[in-house]
């Protein structure tokens, strides 16, 4: 099979350092934040629910003390803002953001400093919790009511930290950037050498869902690269600046040009329409809570174990229930992406401040 080209130099190295072994590119700077691989395994009452294979990658256990996708991203971040001298970090999203949320948390295990810039999504009570958790793990919060405003927020605050020769490390939303996708990458290549020694079937489908795009964008560029067939169905969550086929092939492309001239020339077959992005499941906005996703993600809760939640991964289990229903996708098997945390941060940060705490601006989202 294609993905056997995996080389298995290193059993203790990650998948992509095993890929490029032999090679003489640079290594990016690194803090340890996952234990991996990540298990899968099959989801036995949904695969009977849809007549087909269904299985699961349990990214949601990526870390211990809070998992998710972000920790794979995040190695890679923080490890270069450390490499470089940073006393900070700056990242943006929404009020409820779990990358915003896990930035905090791993950036002060390391010492770092977090900034954040946030947008309005619809308040619920785990965005107000996650409000909480973020004033408690010391993070800075800063608030524009538009893109616009937030900017002019941000730049005032860049400013400061200009005259003070302290500038942070920019993030980028969701962590999606060259260096932050090569979490992916490596996670493309997990898959592989677990689809190799017969831990899953090689799926038809990988469905993950698709925010800031550099998840979809490194599981697309992996696959290629070691020759799995298998689609990476992106479902768009996100109304807010949607990533596009064009932008993801790019991301993915600048990517490779930063592991080398030779994964560039492997990745000469890489086209935008390896970038399959399955719309119609944003419901009302970025946030938004879909009725009929939100009773599956029950429903999977009781009858298999795993947890979603509303704002990507509740959305995306949708999204495969309803194009395997409609027979869109063939029989398969396919893979759910799981990219939640199992595990939450409130009760790890209990007691959690009075909302009175927060910056005065954040105050009417507990009042709403």
């Amino acid at each position: 099979m294609a993905h056997a080209l995996l080389r298995s130099t290193d059993e203790s190295a990650l998948p992509l350092e095993r890929w490029f072994g032999g090679d003489s590119t640079p290594r990016p700077a690194r803090v340890p934040l996952t234990q991996l691989p990540t298990r899968v395994h099959l989801l036995p009452r949904w695969s009977a629910s849809l007549g087909a294979e269904v299985w699961v990658k349990r990214d949601d256990e990526t870390n211990p003390l809070y998992g998710g996708n972000k920790p794979r991203k995040l190695e890679f971040l923080l490890g270069d803002a450390l490499h470089r001298g940073y006393h900070s970090v700056l990242t943006f999203g929404g009020l409820g953001t779990h990358h915003g949320l896990a930035t905090a948390f791993f950036a002060s295990k390391v010492c770092l400093q977090t900034i954040l810039g946030l947008l309005y999504q619809p308040i619920t009570p785990a965005v107000r919790e996650n409000l909480l958790c973020l004033h408690a793990l010391g993070a800075k919060l800063l608030y524009g009511d538009n893109i616009a405003r937030l900017t002019a927020i941000t730049l005032r605050e860049l400013f400061g930290r200009f005259l003070r020769a302290d500038l942070p490390y920019v993030i980028p939303t969701g962590g999606s950037s060259p260096l932050g996708t090569l979490g992916y990458v490596n996670a493309g290549m997990e898959l592989a050498e677990q689809v190799n020694r017969g831990d899953v079937p090689m799926p038809k489908a990988i469905f993950v869902p698709l925010g800031s795009g550099g998840t979809v964008a490194g599981l697309a560029m992996a696959l290629k690269l070691v020759g799995m067939p298998s689609k990476v169905v992106g479902v768009l969550v996100t109304d807010i600046f949607p990533p596009t086929q064009r932008r993801l092939f790019r991301l993915a492309r600048r990517t490779a040009r930063y592991l080398g001239r030779a994964t560039v020339k492997q990745l000469a077959a890489l086209e935008e329409s390896d970038f399959v992005i399955e719309r119609g499941f944003v419901g009302r906005g970025y946030g938004a809570a879909i009725p009929e996703a939100e009773a599956l993600a029950a429903w999977l809760r009781e009858e298999e174990g795993i947890e979603l939640e509303a704002t990507y991964t509740a959305k995306t289990a949708y999204a495969l229930e309803r194009g395997v229903r409609e027979g869109r996708w063939g029989r398969g098997p396919f893979l759910f992406w799981l990219t939640f945390s199992r595990v939450g941060l409130a009760k790890q940060l209990a007691p959690l401040p009075d909302f009175h705490e927060l910056p005065r601006v954040f105050h009417r989202f507990f009042s709403e």
